[in-house]
């Protein structure tokens, strides 16, 4: 019986101290804040925010903090980004009320953002919009044809790694 007891304890003592590690990792110095700063706390990674992403329909909104490698940003101003989901699929990410914007060089940095998750429908105009301001060709802007259902997100603040 004593054995089962020390056994029992020594996991909980093993799962508690892998739990408290988990969640030590962010260190505010080494990200840059854009928008409004927040308390990173419940992050979920690209995996588990596609996961969210596909039980939401249109209409609903879901407050989250995800974290996920930036694979494109507007190339004019900063006023956009596309976040890594799992597979090929991206987030969009815009900017709370245009208020903020990132560097135009974030592509390929780790950044972590807070704000509302929400499925979107885009119309072939901004999706060529979004092209075009995403440096694209004229032969790939014109290949877009028709609307496409997004996973979209608003910000309200972002930090990338530094």
């Amino acid at each position: 019986m004593k054995k089962i007891n020390f056994i029992v304890v020594l996991f909980l003592l093993i799962g508690t101290t892998v739990m408290a590690q988990k969640k030590a990792t962010f260190n505010a110095n080494d990200y840059a804040s854009f928008g409004e700063k927040f308390k990173v706390d419940k992050v979920y990674n690209k995996a588990e925010m596609l996961k969210k992403y596909k039980k939401l329909k249109k209409g609903d909104t879901l407050v989250v903090q995800f974290e996920s490698n930036i694979k494109s940003v507007c190339k004019k101003k900063g006023c956009w980004m596309k976040m890594e989901l799992a597979g090929d699929d991206n987030s969009f990410v815009k900017f709370k009320d245009y208020g903020f914007f990132v560097p135009l060089n974030a592509d390929n940095s780790l950044a972590i953002v807070k704000g509302k998750a929400f499925v979107d429908v885009e119309s072939v105009e901004e999706l060529r919009h979004y092209a075009k301001d995403g440096g694209k060709s004229a032969a790939e802007i014109a290949k877009i044809t028709k609307p496409e259902v997004t996973y979209a997100f608003t910000a309200e603040g972002v930090y990338i790694k530094k």
